[in-house]
């Protein structure tokens, strides 16, 4: 496979030293991750064999480089290396649902979680303590992290189970009844950012256990909510409600948002109207999948500056966004790559994809091959005839 990359080097980066480089596929425009670089200009990403330059060379070790690389022993190929897209919205959306349809009301009995510090954003020791005892009050999306809002660590009247089975039952009958309106919110919340190869999955404790998992949460039902993630992109994070602020996330959320907010966001922007949407602190959650979608569906072509549309294709595109993310939630999300719902299931929205990894294909609607540019450093996917 030929990858090009395009990877910036600091200084401290050289001779054997471990970063996190801003290492992108020009062609699948995702954050590579960590890499070993020597001096012989030998290096290794996670989760990737071993890369090699083609001519030898030494890489610099200051500045900037866009070398030709390709998989060491093999031979240049025309064909290309995507990698894997983040989650976007829908599929956020997708496992937050499915996760809180099967542990709303349930205890958290024991926490564990693994040895990588990476996917830590509060050390493992804190965040059990925190978990352990308490209970899920509730699981939703704001942005792109899953949130869970978690209760006292007593039960009370309504979400004391029925019955509560030995840890190790295989059953989830027994669960905690739904909180009342009329209930305090929430004491604690657990955040989970789920990164490039996240996921979050409801299983029970005898079931295989997944390489890269760094979370078990077994509950009282006998249930165990799973956080695994194989290139650690990933984050989770636990906050005490009664010593800091409930999550907010940043940007507005696209499914809710009003014609007048919408328009004023882009407003006098010079930017692309693709990079617009995916400055996540103007709108939450939306991606490339979906960007690339809706711009498609309302017409619209993705390099035009954001300030320059009217209001006509504004509301056009607002409305065809929330179409489009409100369909992919339907169908359960993309799965184009890693990602799976919170009982393991793939998506099917990657199969109605108008032009989103589509290059060189005939345009649905008009037969014009799909083109592929970049835009703001992101893979863009569109077609010339249809979207002006």
């Amino acid at each position: 496979m030929l990858s090009r990359l395009r990877v910036s080097i600091p200084p401290t980066a050289f001779n054997g030293a471990f970063f996190c480089a801003q290492a992108r596929n020009l062609v699948g425009d995702e954050i590579i991750g960590s890499m070993e670089i020597d001096g012989g200009g030998n290096f290794t990403a996670i989760g990737y064999s071993p890369w090699v330059d083609p001519q030898g060379a030494t890489l610099p070790a200051f500045g900037n480089i866009d070398p030709l690389i390709f998989p060491a022993g093999t031979d240049p190929a025309p064909a290309v290396l995507y990698n894997r897209p983040m989650p976007e919205l829908p599929e956020v959306e997708t496992i937050a649902r499915g996760v809180h349809k099967r542990v709303r009301g349930d205890r958290i009995v024991q926490a564990w979680f693994g040895a990588h510090r990476e996917p830590f954003k509060t050390p493992p020791a804190r965040q059990a303590a925190g978990l352990e005892g308490r209970v899920f009050l509730g699981v939703h999306r704001t942005g792109k992290h899953i949130v869970c809002n978690l209760g006292d660590c007593e039960l009370g009247p309504s979400l004391r189970p029925a019955s509560q089975p030995s840890a190790g039952s295989k059953t989830s009958e027994a669960r905690a009844q739904p909180p009342s309106n009329s209930e305090a919110g929430p004491e604690a919340q657990w955040i989970v950012h789920l990164g490039m190869t996240g996921r979050l999955l409801v299983t029970v404790p005898d079931s295989p256990l997944a390489a890269h998992t760094h979370a078990r949460l077994l509950l009282a039902s006998g249930q165990e909510l799973r956080f695994v993630d194989p290139r650690r992109f990933g984050r989770l994070e636990f906050r005490d409600l009664r010593r800091s602020a409930a999550f907010s996330g940043t940007g507005t959320e696209p499914l809710t948002i009003g014609a007048e907010e919408f328009a004023s966001l882009f407003r006098g922007r010079q930017l692309s109207i693709k990079a617009a949407l995916l400055n996540q602190t103007l709108l939450a959650g939306v991606g490339n999948i979906y960007a690339d979608e809706s711009l498609f569906h309302a017409g619209i072509r993705p390099s035009r500056r954001a300030g320059r549309l009217t209001r006509a294709e504004l509301e056009r595109l607002r409305l065809e966004l929330r179409e489009v993310l409100e369909h992919a939630i339907r169908l359960g999300g993309s799965s184009v790559s890693d990602y799976v719902d919170a009982d393991g299931v793939r998506g099917f929205f990657q199969l109605e994809h108008c032009v989103y990894l589509r290059t060189g294909l005939p345009c649905l609607r008009c037969q014009t091959p799909i083109r592929r540019i970049l835009l703001a450093g992101r893979g863009t996917h569109y077609c010339p005839q249809c979207q002006r």
